[in-house]
């Protein structure tokens, strides 16, 4: 079983920038699909980024298109999730997820095995 841990959050102006980390224990990440989730206060969860088990394969929303990059680090067992351009829209708590189907970049939260604890993100105008 793997234990995510999501960290990298806080406060940041519009425009800047801040990167995400989910690292894993308890299993290694190349047998997983990894994804990046978030939730605003008072809105359903909603799919950010996906990374398929080598890289391969990525996805995001076309919110996080141009914006956003997903990479892993297999040796670190560790995603990250880089934002850049950050708006006030992206206000949320960030979540990462492993997924067992490790060849997916899957969008769909349900596809998702495990689940990191969130990390908030907070954009100012």
């Amino acid at each position: 079983q793997v234990q995510l841990v999501d960290s990298g959050g806080g406060l940041v102006q519009a425009g800047g920038s801040l990167r995400l980390s989910c690292a894993a224990s308890g299993d290694t990440l190349s047998g997983y699909g990894m994804g990046w989730f978030r939730q605003a206060l008072g809105k359903e969860r909603e799919f950010v980024a996906a990374i398929s088990w080598n890289s391969g394969y990525t996805r995001y929303a076309d919110s996080a298109k141009g914006r956003f990059t997903i990479s892993r680090d297999n040796a670190k067992n560790t995603v990250y999730l880089q934002m850049n351009s950050l708006k006030p829209e992206d206000t949320a708590v960030y979540h990462c997820a492993a997924t067992k189907r490790y060849y997916s970049a899957s969008y769909y939260a349900y596809e998702y095995d495990y689940w990191g604890q969130g990390t908030r993100i907070t954009v100012s105008s």
